[in-house]
């Protein structure tokens, strides 16, 4: 069985003009039922009785009554509905408001985690660096046996920073050793240089000498 109107309305208010109405809507009927009894029971061309209009005179002010507290009622109500509509427009902006707040949180949210998933999937420089093995390092270093994975990569990279940089130190003298030992051999090939300039002038000048040498012999 399919509810009647009244069933579905809950606001008291919208209750009461519905009433109203219903109760005028009757009131109504009545006054024209009695009309149309008196009529039919005067005699043609006759006027109606005095008591039926008096009937009548009450009847259409209770009807005049209701119908003024209808138009009361429907203009509270007509009030009161644009005032809801003001109400669920604004409700309705905070709804969107948060709404577009949630997307842009599930927006930067998915931006996050792809971002976390590309650091994580990341070839970090320092997974490519030759670092001794763990075994190796722990038993050089044993205080860093209760070491968690972070610290314990963080230490061997240390570790090797401090070895290159240990390496990089004797680059460095063996590097100032072999120019100072370019420019000592620059020297003596110098130096040799000079000396066979020397020595080939010194036998220019000895040939005469041996010259004489050589008839006196």
């Amino acid at each position: 069985m399919a509810a009647s109107t009244e069933e579905h309305i809950t606001d008291p208010s919208l209750a009461a003009a519905l009433e109203t109405s219903k109760a005028a809507r009757e009131q109504a009927q009545v006054l024209v039922d009695t009309l149309v009894q008196a009529v039919a029971s005067a005699p043609p061309g006759a006027a109606l009785p005095a008591e039926v209009l008096t009937e009548l005179s009450r009847q259409q002010k209770h009807l005049n009554t209701n119908l003024a507290q209808l138009r009361g009622l429907h203009r509270a109500a007509h009030f009161r509905s644009r005032d809801t509509k003001a109400q669920t427009a604004n409700a309705k902006h905070e709804v969107d408001v948060l709404h577009l707040q949630l997307q842009n949180l599930e927006y930067e949210q998915r931006h996050l985690e792809n971002e976390i998933a590309a650091c994580e999937g990341f070839d970090h420089t320092y997974q490519l660096l030759p670092l001794i093995p763990v075994e190796e390092f722990l038993a050089q270093h044993p205080e860093h046996a209760d070491d968690d994975e972070n610290t314990l990569m963080v230490a061997r990279i240390n570790h090797e920073r401090q070895e290159r940089e240990a390496l990089e130190q004797q680059r460095l003298e063996l590097q100032k050793k072999k120019t100072k030992l370019i420019q000592e051999n620059k020297k003596r090939r110098d130096d040799l240089a000079n000396l066979d300039k020397d020595l080939e002038k010194f036998i220019d000048a000895a040939k005469p000498i041996y010259k004489i040498f050589e008839k006196v012999v």
